[in-house]
């Protein structure tokens, strides 16, 4: 019986098997952008029920549950200087969670999700020198202010007044939690790198998420009313930590080893326009001509400036050994 090796697939063969990764990765990554804001919709219909504190430890809960079964950090590795950016991550975790979830009590989603965008974006603009990214944060800055600036402070803070439209005001507190959610998410992704750096594989992720979780826990117990628990706010509950934590980072690891992370970003660049669409359809939220503009504006100077980022060429060696699952 001979031991025989299967023949690398020729480069013409490797790149049809590296474009059919690549669009099984883009189709992927697109699915976990609708998870994620299908969720974050789910939990604006909750979030006046049993509260932001609630429903961000459920998530983080069902994050913790889908994670550590299978990256379960050795003690033995856990040193203090491997483990103080995890910590740092999970409390960067925690503020970005809360701080998000208000701001959409408060703005709606799709105008809390185009703002909390400016995080990544501004981590991808201003790490460049080219002209034409100054101009997309320039046009992107805009957005956002033509979003918000519109009768500021005039309307109601509560959620029903706040989602309704921005005719009836944006809500200053929620364009300010927003924005702490934006730089949240931005200290999320530099952190992200250095805990991978650390511990291998979502190992730091699961420590992010068991500190984010410790801190987050105290308060939802506190202010947790379990006379406003039912079927359908525990559904609610669940639907959330899965469609947007356990589903979305369990699949991140298969996504990003098929497309570049330029393509991972482009497709996230859309993310609040699909938030506007689910908050049109679940959360009944209503926009502006104006505010389909400025949502539209944020999202094509982001998706421009991430386009046209040059990608180092690769070799006929590293397209086959892309194709190797």
């Amino acid at each position: 019986m001979t031991n025989e090796t299967e023949p690398a697939p020729a480069p013409g063969d490797a790149e049809g098997v590296l474009r059919r990764r690549r669009f099984a990765g883009a189709a992927t990554q697109l699915g976990t952008e609708v998870s994620i804001n299908f969720g974050s919709s789910l939990a604006g219909l909750v979030i006046p029920v049993v509260g932001t504190f609630v429903v961000v430890a459920v998530r983080q809960l069902v994050m913790v549950a889908a994670v550590l079964p299978f990256y379960r950090p050795k003690r033995a590795e856990l040193t203090w200087r491997r483990l103080r950016p995890a910590l740092a991550l999970g409390v960067v975790l925690a503020v970005m969670n809360v701080t998000f979830y208000t701001s959409i009590d408060r703005l709606g989603l799709g105008i809390a999700a185009t703002i909390e965008f400016l995080g990544p974006l501004s981590i991808a603009l201003f790490t460049s020198r080219r002209l034409l990214d100054v101009g997309c944060a320039v046009a992107a800055g805009a957005g956002v202010y033509l979003l918000i600036a519109p009768g500021i402070g005039e309307g109601d803070a509560d959620a029903a007044g706040a989602a309704s439209s921005a005719s009836a005001g944006v809500d200053p507190i929620g364009v300010l939690l927003a924005l702490a959610a934006a730089a949240s998410w931005a200290a999320y992704i530099l952190l992200t790198r250095r805990v991978a750096t650390r511990l291998p594989g979502l190992e730091g992720l699961t420590v992010a998420s068991i500190v984010s979780l410790g801190l987050l826990l105290p308060v939802a117990i506190w202010t947790f009313d379990a006379a406003a628990i039912d079927w359908r706010v525990a559904g609610l509950l669940l639907g959330v930590g899965v469609l947007s934590s356990a589903l979305p980072y369990s699949l991140d690891t298969y996504i990003l080893r098929r497309i570049t992370p330029r393509l991972y970003a482009i497709i996230t660049s859309f993310g609040p326009v699909i938030a506007a669409i689910f908050g049109v359809l679940v959360l009944g939220e209503s926009f502006t001509p104006i505010e389909v503009i400025a949502i539209l504006v944020v999202c094509g100077a982001a998706a421009v400036a991430l386009a046209t980022q040059r990608e180092r060429p690769v070799s006929d060696l590293e397209v086959t050994a892309q194709t190797i699952p």
